[in-house]
Parts: structure tokens; C-alpha cells; sequence
């Protein structure tokens, strides 16, 4: 993230994100965790801690975010540190409003197939317990 970028306090770092993306569309905020989640569409496809920004990686996109060797946003639990599937945006995106879109963009895109897939595994979930004989009864 560019020097200027970083400065900014988190009430104005938001709206400097959400003005890279005017391009691409409605980004709205909300408040987690001690940070912010970004929403396009009314999937989360960013987050922002500590004035900086983390963008929704899965196995399609991943590669782009290790070929430029950013790292996924982790935090400590339990005596160990996790990773969550958001990685570091790229410094490209604060001075390159095209950017800012592309890569917002395919976070998006890996939100969106996140949301797919566990609205699928919920589907064939519902149908395992529907095809499952019901348990025998007793009398007595």
C-alpha cells in the first residue's frame, strides 16, 4: 500500500477503497471484528484491518496473490496463528483505479463461488435427510 493510503485513518481509508471502485460499481461497508467488510452485490469480497486492504482468495485466484508474494490475513487463536482466505491487495491497486477493479473483481468472483459452493453442499445436504429411511418405532 502506497505511503498515503497507509496514513489515512480507518474512517477515511474506507471511503478512499470505495472510490477506486466507483468504476465497477456500489461498494458498501460494514463494520467486523474490529475491521470493515466490503460488499459488492451483497457478497463480502473484501476486508479491511488496519487500514489495510485484504481481498477474497480461493484456489482460482490464489496464484495471482502468490506470483506477487502477498500473504493472507491471519490472526491469533488459541495459541496459534490462522489464515483466513483474504490476502494483502496489491500496492498496484492504490494508484491504479483499473486496477483496483480488476482485483476487486476477482475477489468478488471468488466470493461468489465460495457462496455457490455452500449454497450446493446445503442443497445436497437437505436431500441426504430427506432420502434417509425414518427410524423404526417401538410399541410398548
Amino acid at each position: 500500500m502506497n505511503a498515503s493510503a497507509r496514513k489515512q485513518n480507518m474512517s477515511d481509508f474506507i471511503p478512499f477503497v470505495q472510490e477506486l471502485l466507483d468504476g465497477w460499481g456500489s461498494v458498501s461497508a460494514r463494520r467486523m471484528f474490529g475491521g470493515h467488510g466490503l460488499y459488492h452485490e451483497g457478497l463480502m469480497f473484501a476486508i479491511v484491518m488496519n487500514n489495510h486492504l485484504y481481498l477474497k482468495a480461493d484456489d482460482i485466484n490464489r496464484p495471482d496473490f502468490e506470483a506477487l508474494c502477498l500473504t493472507p490475513f491471519t490472526f491469533p487463536m488459541k495459541g496459534r496463528e490462522v489464515a483466513l482466505s483474504y490476502w494483502s491487495a496489491p500496492d498496484a491497486i492504490f494508484d491504479e483505479p483499473t486496477e483496483a477493479v480488476h482485483w476487486a473483481r476477482s475477489a468478488w468472483e471468488a466470493a461468489a463461488r465460495g457462496h455457490l459452493a455452500k449454497a450446493q453442499a446445503r442443497e445436497r445436504a437437505k436431500a441426504r435427510l430427506k432420502t434417509r429411511p425414518a427410524p423404526a418405532r417401538t410399541l410398548g
